[in-house]
């Protein structure tokens, strides 16, 4: 499985920003679509995620009202809505598959997920 993320990039705070995760490669291999992100100097932080053919969301308590997940199961990508950007959101966000362990179970360690996007960028000015 090959992820690759885009539409990261700069924005101000109280924006909302876009962050596509398309897949490719051994599509039904995906249980689960998460999304990670990395601050500057923290480790890497469960921001939520979905089960591939289900309606099945999960999202860290963080991030709750302000991120959405979608998904488009024809372009095999995901998608990471993030409203009302806060400073605190800056980091490398990363998207990552799960071949699944559990019925509708959405892991949040990073060691639980078996394929990595290279990450992007997503920086928010005050």
């Amino acid at each position: 499985v090959h992820l690759v993320e885009s539409g990261g990039g700069l924005a101000q705070a109280g924006d909302s920003l876009k962050v596509s995760c398309a897949a490719s490669g051994s599509i039904y291999s995906i249980y689960v679509m998460g999304w990670f992100r990395r601050a500057p100097g923290k480790d890497r932080e469960f921001v939520g995620g979905t089960v591939w053919n289900a309606d099945v969301t999960r999202y860290a308590d963080s991030v709750k009202g302000r991120f959405t997940f979608s998904k488009d199961n024809v372009k095999n990508t995901v998608y990471l809505q993030i409203n009302n950007l806060k400073p605190e959101d800056t980091g490398v966000y990363y998207c990552a598959a799960d071949e699944g362990s559990s019925y509708h179970f959405i892991a949040d360690s990073p060691r639980d997920y078996d394929w990595w996007g290279q990450g992007i960028q997503v920086t928010v000015s005050s």
